[in-house]
């Protein structure tokens, strides 16, 4: 069954897009409170959920174990780079990552692997600052 496209899907959609970086729900209801939207946490949750699953968005799991998203730059299957510190994400390849999951899983007998892979470190913005990843992220 296809979602409707309500005017809060499209704006939770178009704050993600403006997010920085990854983003939890709370902290994109938050921005979206402070611009007195209206639109409740349950239906962050719900458009976030939505767009990462037809592809619009990328969502994964912060060092803290709190699902985050982002505004998806590209279609198909990437990994980032992520600062700890202020949320700023960049898509790398990782073509020794693609090579090394194929023969690990076929190795084991294993078919049709998928893998995630992320790197959370601090970018070269934060550490000029001397901010360190065990900060909380700058709102």
């Amino acid at each position: 069954m296809a979602q409707r496209n309500t005017w809060q899907r499209e704006r939770v959609r178009s704050a993600l897009s403006d997010a920085p970086g990854f983003v939890s729900a709370q902290d994109l209801h938050a921005a979206l409170r402070d611009e007195n939207t209206g639109i409740g946490l349950a239906t962050v949750y719900r458009a976030l959920a939505t767009l990462a699953a037809s592809g619009e968005a990328d969502q994964l799991q912060s060092p803290e174990g709190e699902a985050i998203y982002r505004a998806c730059a590209s279609t198909g299957h990437h990994h980032h780079l992520i600062c700890r510190v202020c949320g700023k994400a960049v898509e790398i390849q990782a073509d020794e990552v693609e090579t090394w999951a194929k023969r690990t899983a076929a190795a084991n007998g294993f078919t049709d692997a998928e893998h995630v892979v992320d790197i959370f470190g601090t970018c070269a913005e934060c550490a000029a600052r001397g901010a360190t990843g065990s900060e909380a992220r700058a709102d």
